[in-house]
């Protein structure tokens, strides 16, 4: 995403109206340059490639344009390495013990720098050459880190990520945000609320998967004291949201103004004709290794009943669950299995407090012997599913025996 100072957003009475790049020949030649110059600098310091952008934006107008694709790039698709025999901090003090031995001279350092060179080398069983001490001493500096990979976007891909993050940055300041999902897939609805949960957004969630549902989620801005760090996550949300296939949002923000910095409320929209690409993949097949060393379990075994992995939602005042997979039988018979492996007490008894709200009667609890219920507060029995236990690996057999 891209910092305060590179966002370029206009107002329009009460709207906010962020800079949206088209994706024409002028624009794709600029992110061009620019993936060309970070491409020539592979290899070099992080300080030589900022040197080469610095020479690159010139006086021109657009040289705002031209930091933000260089941020995007920098933090998305490059790798910077510190290069040093030792780690920086401990060559430092190796260095400056053995120089406090001589008085400062340009011969005394050139000794120490090979009597360490000499040591090193032997500790490490290769040859270490004073040059690399030298190097290395201020390798964790940010413009010495060495520029080692670069994953090439395209310029196409790096206009519709920076159209992204400009919409993005209208979140920093928001008070509130109100999505209406409408009725779409229910594997897009759980990519949306597994984000939701990963980025820990306080929301309040209405509906159901039939009929869509309305996700209101509390703000940077909401909180006592307004939080950069939620405003983030807030902005890591979109591109989540972008993989559901119809939806509108409406937002309330809070802007200072410029010159008298007095705090303005403004409004944004967005629906999912907006053109936006998202760079997040469309999802995983599964949320753990648990989960996807069952389903390879069941894939050998022979069984009428099928295991599925998208399931339906389970809607359930203010939230709704999202069990992991659905058992369905020739017969119409089905099951919801939810696999509960290695949480924390207070995730126990959230999950256990949804089990017990959503008084599904067919339900099926997968536990790991492991957790402590006893500690979490929390009671097997006390929910109306049927209940499996299981120690390192959950075999498919155990959950056949539960089911009628």
């Amino acid at each position: 995403m891209l910092p305060t100072d590179l966002l370029s957003h206009r107002q329009n009475g009460e709207s906010i109206i962020p800079l949206r790049l088209k994706i024409d020949a002028k624009n794709l030649a600029t992110a061009t340059e620019i993936i060309d110059c970070f491409q020539e600098s592979i290899g070099t310091t992080q300080g030589e490639l900022d040197r080469r952008l610095l020479e690159l934006e010139g006086d021109s107008p657009d040289y705002r344009l031209k930091r933000g694709f260089a941020h995007l790039l920098k933090g998305g698709f490059c790798t910077f390495e510190v290069v040093s025999p030792l780690e920086p901090p401990a060559l430092r003090q190796q260095v400056f013990a053995l120089a406090a031995q001589s008085v400062p001279s340009y011969e005394s350092t050139q000794l120490t720098l090979e009597k360490l060179a000499i040591a090193l080398g032997e500790s490490l069983n290769r040859e270490v050459l004073p040059e690399e001490i030298s190097k290395g001493l201020y390798a964790d500096l940010n413009e010495n880190k060495i520029f080692t990979q670069f994953d090439a976007p395209t310029a196409e891909a790096l206009l519709h990520r920076y159209n992204l993050s400009q919409v993005q940055g209208i979140f920093y300041r928001a008070s509130q945000i109100q999505i209406n999902a409408h009725r779409n897939d229910p594997g897009e609805y759980k990519l949306l609320f597994r984000y939701l949960k990963l980025f820990q957004l306080m929301t309040y969630i209405e509906g159901d998967a039939e009929h869509g549902f309305t996700l209101t989620i509390d703000g940077p801005t909401s909180l006592f004291k307004p939080s950069t760090r939620y405003g983030l996550a807030l902005a890591k949300m979109l591109p989540a949201l972008l993989h559901v296939t119809k939806w509108s949002m409406h937002s309330i923000l809070q802007t200072k103004d410029p010159y008298t910095g007095v705090l303005k409320t403004g409004k944004f929209t967005l629906n999912s004709e907006c053109g936006l690409v998202s760079h997040y993949p469309p999802g995983k097949p599964y949320d753990s290794m648990l989960e996807e060393a069952f389903a390879s379990r069941w894939d050998k075994l022979k069984s009428d009943w099928k295991l599925e992995r998208e399931v339906d939602l389970i809607p359930i005042p203010g939230s709704v669950m999202i069990p992991d997979f659905r058992l369905v039988h020739p017969d119409g018979r089905v099951y919801l299995l939810e696999i509960v492996g290695y949480w924390r007490p207070e995730y126990l008894q959230k999950k256990f407090a949804q089990v017990r709200r959503s008084e599904c009667d067919n339900l099926i609890l997968a536990i790991s012997e492991r957790l402590n219920l006893e500690k979490a507060g929390v009671n097997a029995k006390d929910v109306p599913a049927k209940v499996v236990w299981f120690k390192d690996k959950l075999q498919p057999k155990s959950v056949l025996e539960v089911l009628d």
